[in-house]
């Protein structure tokens, strides 16, 4: 699978690289054929790297063996869906895991499946739905791999009741940079597994993950809607309706302060009882869950981003969140709106419109914040106006709620998340790392966390604050341990922990 040429002389930087051909086995040679430019999810940034595409895992040892005899380090990629540096490593070697892509098991009966890495999230739910079984935690995008998904403990609309995708997780074997193969799971090497969730890849590379499903009647939610006048108002609404939904999701309009700073809509969603939907089986049929690609049947939202782009301004989306939130005001009526809607599109959002591509050549920088409930409504009013203070509100923010989990690394608590997305430019860049450490120091004194799927900003110092120095040296004792030549890094760990 790996092109043999002979290698370059030069690294990135114009330094001299020692020759490949001198150590390299014949099969397993560097190459600048290898070499691509590989972007972040949010644009915002990019590295060039040796990408390497195992198919197996003899691929996946070679690729290990080649970057010990050239001094590479090695990172991994999944669906490269992570906004800032977790899956990029800078003129060293990246491993994309697309090709390790399959169904390894399938139990319709218990709902367990055994997948490689590779999977994605579209690949799963595709190929259990019509069994009548859905993933218990999905993404705002159902192209994450497997993989990339349990490297970073991703959760989903429901994380307060149903926790990570690591909660879900029975277990997983763990290609180990020397090419040893472990099993891990509660019981067994489960100091790895708790830490190895969440970890971003830097112990070892997933090589099959088997996953608890959750059973499901229907192919439909019943979803409610309802908007909010401001920030405490949708928290409220989060509160009295935790007990009684299967999934709560706010969406708030960033741009308005006062009386209505927070401002938005709450997505909550239930899933059907048995015996509910007359015909369970046309519902979960494939066909029924498919995104369309096009709007009203007519235009392709492949077109959308040209005409998006004049809107990604403070102005022009001002105007699109205003006229989000009074449609939303005038379509729900006094009782709000109730309807049902397949599960497919009550998720993947971020896949139903390609909105990223319009923000243009800066890209989008995306801050998440995990802040304990009671200091949760103050905090992240503060986290709002200071983006207004900035002359940087943030064009998409989504609220969430969420449980702690007994993961090393996690981001998880009982608390809010709130994701903020920024329009990164030129001229906003030195002000957007401004904002980004003054809010930093608000969500510490508030005692909360953050998620490395969505970093870009972070600091060493940030994440010795909210992880803690014994979390940090368990997590380096274990890196030791199952990488003692530290073989594995990405931009991301190099940024943060070396």
């Amino acid at each position: 699978m790996m092109k043999t040429t002979t290698p370059s002389s030069t690294d990135m930087t114009g330094n001299s690289r020692r020759s490949a051909q001198a150590t390299a086995p014949p099969h397993m040679r560097l190459s600048d054929d290898h070499l691509e430019r590989v972007w972040a999810w949010g644009l915002a940034s990019d590295s060039v790297s040796y990408v390497y595409r195992p198919a197996t895992l003899e691929d996946l040892r070679a690729i290990f063996r080649l970057a010990r005899e050239q001094g590479l380090t090695v990172g991994f990629r999944g669906g490269g869906n992570s906004y800032g540096d977790a899956a990029l490593n800078d003129e060293n070697i990246l491993v994309d895991f697309r090709r390790m892509s399959r169904v390894l098991d399938w139990d319709p009966r218990s709902g367990l499946i055994r997948v490689e890495p590779g999977v994605t999230l579209r690949q799963l739910w595709e190929y259990i739905v019509e069994d009548g079984w859905w993933p218990p935690v999905v993404t705002g995008t159902m192209k994450i791999t497997m993989g990339g998904g349990l490297g970073m403990n991703v959760h989903g609309k429901n994380a307060w009741k149903m926790g990570p995708i690591g909660d879900h997780t029975i277990d997983f074997e763990l290609m180990l940079p020397d090419g040893e193969v472990i099993h891990c799971s509660r019981e067994e090497n489960a100091d790895v597994f708790h830490a190895a969730i969440g970890g971003f890849g830097m112990l070892g590379a997933f090589t099959s993950i088997t996953l608890q499903m959750k059973r499901v009647y229907s192919g439909l939610l019943n979803v409610e809607a309802a908007s909010c006048g401001n920030l405490g108002e949708m928290m409220s609404y989060f509160e009295q309706h935790l007990d009684e939904s299967d999934y709560l999701v706010g969406w708030i309009d960033a741009f308005p302060g006062g009386d209505t700073l927070g401002r938005g809509q709450v997505h909550r969603a239930n899933y059907l009882a048995p015996g509910e939907d007359p015909a369970p089986q046309e519902t979960l049929a494939l066909a029924r869950q498919q995104i369309p690609d096009t709007i009203a049947g007519l235009v392709p939202k492949a077109w959308l981003p040209p005409f998006m782009g004049p809107f990604y301004n403070n102005l022009g989306w001002r105007l699109v969140c205003w006229a989000k939130y009074m449609s939303s005001r005038i379509k729900e009526g006094p009782s709000g709106a109730r309807y049902q809607q397949p599960h497919a599109h009550f998720h993947f959002l971020l896949d139903a419109i390609p909105f990223k591509n319009a923000y243009g050549p800066g890209g989008i920088i995306q801050y998440q914040v995990f802040i304990p409930a009671a200091r949760a409504g103050a905090t992240l009013a503060t986290l709002l106006e200071m983006g207004r203070a900035h002359g940087m509100p943030n064009y998409l923010s989504v609220l969430k709620r969420h449980r702690p989990d007994p993961f090393l690394l996690t981001h998880g608590l009982d608390g809010y998340s709130m994701a903020m997305d920024f329009h990164l430019s030129d001229r906003n860049r030195a002000r957007m790392r401004q904002l980004a450490r003054e809010m930093d120091e608000v969500v510490l004194d508030a005692g909360g966390r953050f998620y490395f799927a969505k970093d870009s900003t972070l600091r060493p110092e940030v994440i010795r604050a909210f992880l803690g120095s014994e979390a940090i040296a368990q997590f380096r004792a274990l890196k030791q341990r199952c990488d003692p030549t530290g073989l594995i890094e990405t931009n991301l760990w190099r940024r943060l922990f070396t």
